[in-house]
């Protein structure tokens, strides 16, 4: 039976010994770690991982219930929203013939999250009709708890108030996407500007989600979700971020991916890049279309283990 992936999301980027703890307790149950990516900007790190059925809901609950103990929201400062110290949870079907099992998972480990750990928990994605997790995020958790107060939105599971240290936790299932930064050098307004006419709310790009963000230091970020990658490739994103700020008088500094990306993705990326042939006989991009792949993304570079299915072969 081929594994399921999980890409819980944590509210902590900036402790290394936490962040180290936290992936290990995530995979404690039988689960593989695959990759930790943590920004200290964002104070977030996301942790992506694979496994069969019960490993994978199991390694969910103990990096929930790590996260709930390691994590105080009351104290927590990042740029990233964020509703909860485990913020989002989603169990992510390989293979659309895999959702059922993907639903079973992700709804098993809610109810235990919201039952043995005490944390109010919010379904998104296709357990919840397509609503994302920005329609529980904005305004943060004082807004939530109002929210839920007022009878308009309601936990599938647990309690009905937010843990103060922890807040609530948002799991979900959805199909794979693709985290993607990209750093320009303008100014704030000119970032969210370009965030509002690349995203598909504002009549942008298809599948993508954005926002314009300004970190401590003064640096410019357009933070983007890929959420159909078969309507609009990474690369295509880059370049249409590229004409929007060199439009409004800035430019790209430099593009950051954020956990893994598909082999398709890497391979259209290439191709764009004027590489023939971008996958190998087994599935996986070629040096080659590394390297291009890299240009067109705007990485600095871009290798073999950032590929999902390269963890996925054999």
């Amino acid at each position: 039976m081929p594994p399921l992936e999980s890409v819980p999301n944590v509210s902590e980027g900036r402790d290394r010994a936490t962040v180290a703890a936290l992936g290990r307790a995530f995979a404690s149950c039988g689960a593989r770690l695959l990759d930790t990516h943590s920004d200290a900007d964002h104070h977030r790190s996301v942790f992506t991982l694979v496994g069969d059925d019960r490993a994978l809901e199991d390694g969910i609950v103990a990096g929930v219930t790590a996260a709930r103990d390691a994590v105080d929201l009351q104290r927590h400062e990042g740029v990233h929203p964020r509703v909860g110290a485990a913020d989002v949870v989603p169990v992510v079907p390989l293979s659309p013939a895999d959702t059922a099992r993907a639903d079973s998972v992700a709804l098993a480990a809610a109810a235990r999250i919201g039952e043995d750990l005490g944390l109010p928990v919010f379904l998104y994605g296709t357990l919840a009709g397509g609503v994302r997790p920005a329609f529980y995020r904005r305004g943060g958790p004082a807004e939530l708890q109002r929210r839920v107060d007022a009878g308009e939105v309601a936990p599938a599971f647990g309690p009905a108030r937010l843990d103060p240290r922890a807040g609530a936790v948002l799991v979900g299932v959805r199909t794979p996407l693709v985290a993607f930064n990209v750093l320009v050098d303008a100014s704030l307004d000119v970032a969210r500007a370009v965030a509002r006419v690349v995203r598909a709310s504002s009549g942008g790009l298809p599948g993508v989600q954005a926002l314009g963000l300004r970190f401590d230091d003064g640096s410019v970020q357009v933070s983007t979700n890929i959420v159909d990658l078969g309507a609009t490739p990474p690369h295509v994103l880059v370049e249409r971020v590229r004409q929007e700020a060199e439009a409004r008088g800035g430019r790209i500094r430099a593009g950051e991916l954020v956990g893994l990306v598909p082999a398709a993705s890497v391979a259209a990326a290439a191709e764009a890049g004027g590489v023939a042939r971008p996958l190998d006989e087994d599935g996986l991009p070629t040096e080659a279309a590394l390297e291009a792949a890299a240009r067109s993304l705007r990485l600095s570079r871009l290798d073999a283990d950032r590929v999902l299915e390269w963890h996925l072969r054999g």
